[in-house]
């Protein structure tokens, strides 16, 4: 009996591995693609800044009995920012269309060769993925910030920053970002204009103004909803919903019919419900790439094997090799020297501490300077203690009193702001993102709600998190600072950490035996015991990899996507 699917193939999520698949696989069947995303659409100027949107920019589905920070509210929200609590470690994820590319720091960074030596299966080293980073590398646009005599250009930190790794002995380097600065690397946009970029969006050259982790309000970064799922939808009419979520993945027998005992050959139904509506849906699709990102996809597959009973036959590996890539975040505040984190975009170097040079897997990360927007540094300087804003407030007082006494003028409006603010605290105050090469030994499972759980050993990741409190340290001594912050989840006795770059769970590898979908570059991405079932996210990388992961993700995306279109891809998309 023939099948009439609906679709050649469903993915499910729009992140960097979904949308690479979506992609690639649209461009081999044309309109018989599905991408499911459960965020929402984000077109130009829509993402939230005032403080009523800011306070409803989260993700909670209330009927979802997961563990929530206690503020959060009751309230059904389809916002940005989906924050999860663990055991010893937090996470933060992204629901939008573009997935974590529409709040994540823009970096494309390529790993050392030696990360791949450990965890990693033979067929996945540097060298045979190489072609694939460089194709994702074009099609993201990723270059360094671009260095011209025009001072609109010139970021402090990321002088001051090279200054601190030149007085350590340690390399720094400027990074590739996915940033929009025109469209010819050579020739840079004026700052603020637009144009239309290489695959049909309209961007807008960077304007420097650090939002890029809060959503990218003039375009200017390459985000994947305007290249890889530009082209998907626009190119090759592949179908895109928003605000819709999978719940269920069930095998299709010969007959058509849904069978927990089949193996996919005959293809999947996905059931996904409208988020806006609440009602169920159904497609049937000859293939299904699940790429909600680590948590989500790691989730999905193990309610569908251990609540929904629709996918038994999954490794028991599911769910296990948990990585939060090293992640930590730290600030040094007031230091003698400027450091105006509220410019230019979120990262642009790196310094390399025993990751590329010298290499040392348990205290191997690199420090990047970060920033933040300037909204935030008015609530800073609106969060000072009294005593310091009295302090100005007094010294304006004085100055005026001083001038009329010599029969000066007192100034306008701006003169009293520039005193009531001067010395203020974010200019010199500095942000350290830190990324590395932790154990990658936490385990995924289902709480008793049959939703996500982690445990994190901490204490198996300290070699590395001690290295990278002590470079924290140095950095305040060099730059005079006044206090060296960790963030508060990590001070005693909490140590919790917090990632935005969770690995692990689905991991690549020979067999069933030691992971869960396959490393045979045919089947690349394949789950272990079905036919048709892909993971392409970062569930499937095997270990931390200490860089920025969006790079290795994106490159083993367009792996995957090879393995199932039989088209290898190419920058042009």
């Amino acid at each position: 009996m023939a099948i009439n699917y609906d679709y050649e193939v469903v993915v499910i999520g729009s992140g960097f591995g979904g949308a690479i698949t979506a992609c690639r696989t649209a461009k081999r069947w044309p309109g018989k693609i599905m991408v499911l995303e459960r965020g929402k659409r984000y077109p130009m100027g829509a993402f939230p800044r005032t403080p009523h949107d800011m306070a409803r920019n989260f993700w909670n589905l209330p009927v979802e009995l997961r563990r929530r920070p206690q503020q959060a509210s009751a309230e059904e929200m389809h916002g940005l920012f989906d924050i999860r609590n663990y055991n010893n470690i937090d996470a933060v994820i992204c629901a939008g269309l573009g997935g974590g590319s529409l709040i994540y720091a823009n970096v494309y960074l390529e790993p050392p060769k030696k990360v791949f030596d450990y965890g990693w299966p033979a067929s996945c080293t540097k060298m045979k993925l190489q072609p694939y980073y460089k194709v994702a590398k074009c099609v993201l646009g990723a270059r360094p910030i671009p260095q011209n005599n025009d001072p609109r250009r010139e970021i402090v930190r990321t002088k001051l920053f090279q200054k601190f790794a030149v007085s350590q002995g340690r390399k720094s380097r400027l990074l590739d970002i996915n940033v929009f600065f025109g469209n010819n690397f050579h020739k840079p946009l004026p700052i603020g204009e637009q144009q239309i970029n290489r695959y049909g969006a309209l961007q807008t050259s960077c304007v420097y103004c650090a939002e890029c982790d809060v959503g990218c309000n003039t375009h200017s970064k390459n985000t994947l909803d305007l290249n890889y799922l530009f082209v998907a939808e626009h190119r090759y009419d592949a179908t895109i919903v928003t605000e819709h979520l999978a719940e269920k993945i069930i095998p299709l027998n010969e007959s058509g019919e849904e069978d927990a005992g089949a193996d996919g050959t005959h293809g999947y139904h996905v059931i996904y419900q409208d988020l806006n509506t609440k009602q169920e849906h159904t497609a049937s699709t000859k293939r299904v790439v699940v790429a909600a990102g680590t948590l989500g996809s790691t989730e999905l597959l193990l309610r569908c094997r251990d609540v929904l009973k629709s996918l038994p036959k999954i490794s028991q590996n599911l769910g296990r090799h948990f990585s939060g890539n090293g992640d930590f975040l730290s600030f040094v505040v007031d230091g003698k020297h400027p450091a105006n984190p509220n410019y230019g975009p979120v990262i642009t170097q790196a310094i390399d501490f025993n990751l590329f040079k010298n290499f040392n897997r348990d205290r191997a990360f690199l420090l990047e300077d970060a920033s933040y927007p300037a909204f935030l540094a008015w609530f800073m300087e609106g969060a000072r203690p009294p005593v310091c804003r009295v302090r100005n407030l007094i010294r304006t007082i004085w100055n005026v009193v001083k001038r009329w006494i010599k029969g000066r003028r007192t100034g306008r409006v701006g003169y009293i702001f520039s005193n009531v603010l001067r010395g203020d605290l974010s200019h010199t105050s500095s942000v350290l993102l830190c990324m590395g090469i932790d154990r990658a030994n936490g385990t995924m499972t289902l709480d008793e709600h049959g939703y996500l759980d982690i445990e994190w050993p901490t204490k198996d990741s300290m070699s590395l998190y001690n290295a990278i409190l002590d470079a924290g340290r140095r950095f305040s001594a060099w730059a005079q600072g006044k206090a060296f912050i960790p963030l508060p989840n990590w001070w005693w006795p909490f140590r919790n950490n917090v990632t935005v770059h969770a690995l692990g769970g689905c991991i690549l590898a020979d067999d069933a035996a030691s992971g869960v979908t396959s490393a045979d570059p045919k089947t690349l991405g394949q789950v272990f015991g079905y036919t048709g079932l892909y993971v392409a996210d970062g569930a499937i990388v095997p270990t931390a990899v200490g860089a920025n992961p969006s790079a290795t993700i994106s490159a083993l995306a367009e792996r995957v996507a090879e393995g199932i279109t039989g088209i290898a891809p190419d920058c042009k998309l």
